[in-house]
């Protein structure tokens, strides 16, 4: 993992031939390896200097996003938009999914009566995403596990997953469920043992160690919330937005070193492989 404070942005070297958004789930962590493609001037200027680029430009990502489908302010749509707008290279829509016998409003979350409903959106507006901005949507949800105990409460980020999977008691389900089929699992906002860092109840994390293996990273930054236990522990960490309103593009985001691919960065996410970490300022009213 890699960290810095500055920001430009990368060039949209894309093809717009084939829509790569719909993320096919990785059975293996080995068999993906990032490709590297260049643009046209990049590919001569290299030749002509003899030399050849053994990494492709790291991809700016939203990791952790919200729409109306659970608590976010703004439609898959919007969403799609105000990141398309701002030059992102990758959109991960992550709704929460909650416990079923906590779940009381069936519209507060993404169930299983509406979770067709949703990944056919985030389809269909992810094609339009990849036509106008070349952006990579990649759909997901939040497993969302609320226990009585803050110290048992987790939430964990679940990205390209496609199917359903039931958020229940133990947890550990859940988590094994979406690995088997094939989410790259983030641990989101974990909070330390004294819950002192956001505030959140979200301490399973890093009170409960037989959950770590679970999934294979952890958000060292929510925004500009800083999680210090993460780094200390020598996880593998990622950054997000947890953007539910348009200011939350500020903040600390991940820039992932591979090909603009659905089933790429899903692997690459799910593999030890570093990342670089980036804050970014002042973009939300740019996107206005």
């Amino acid at each position: 993992m890699s960290v810095c404070s500055g920001f430009r942005k990368w060039g949209n070297h894309h093809s717009h031939a084939g829509s790569p958004f719909r993320y096919q789930p990785a059975r293996s962590q080995d068999r993906y390896a990032p490709a590297t493609t260049f643009p046209p001037t990049a590919r001569a200027a290299r030749a002509t200097l003899g030399t050849v680029r053994s990494k492709p430009e790291p991809l700016l990502c939203e990791l952790h996003a919200h729409t109306r489908w659970s608590d976010g302010a703004l439609s898959v749509r919007e969403l799609v938009d105000l990141h398309g707008r701002l030059g992102y290279d990758v959109l991960c829509i992550t709704d929460h999914a909650l416990r079923d016998d906590q779940a009381a409003d069936e519209t507060a979350h993404v169930g299983a009566s509406r979770f067709d409903g949703y990944l056919k959106e985030i389809t269909r507006e992810g094609e339009r995403a990849w036509s106008r901005y070349g952006l990579l949507v990649i759909a997901g949800l939040e497993l969302t596990y609320e226990a009585d105990d803050g110290e048992d409460s987790a939430h964990a980020v679940a990205v390209g997953l496609e199917e359903r999977v039931v958020v229940e008691p133990p947890f550990e389900r859940a988590l094994r469920r979406a690995d088997a089929a094939g989410a790259a699992l983030i641990a989101a906002h974990p909070d330390d043992a004294e819950g002192n860092a956001s505030g959140r109840t979200t301490r399973a994390w890093a009170r409960r160690l037989e959950l770590r293996p679970l999934v294979h990273r952890f958000e060292l930054f929510n925004r500009t919330t800083m999680f210090g236990w993460v780094a200390r522990e020598g996880l593998p960490a990622v950054a997000s937005g947890d953007v539910h309103i348009p200011a939350h593009v500020d903040g600390w985001k991940t820039l992932i070193p591979c090909a603009k691919s659905g089933e790429v960065v899903v692997a690459y996410l799910r593999s030890a492989r570093p990342v670089y970490l980036a804050r970014l300022e002042s973009r939300a009213e740019l996107a206005a």
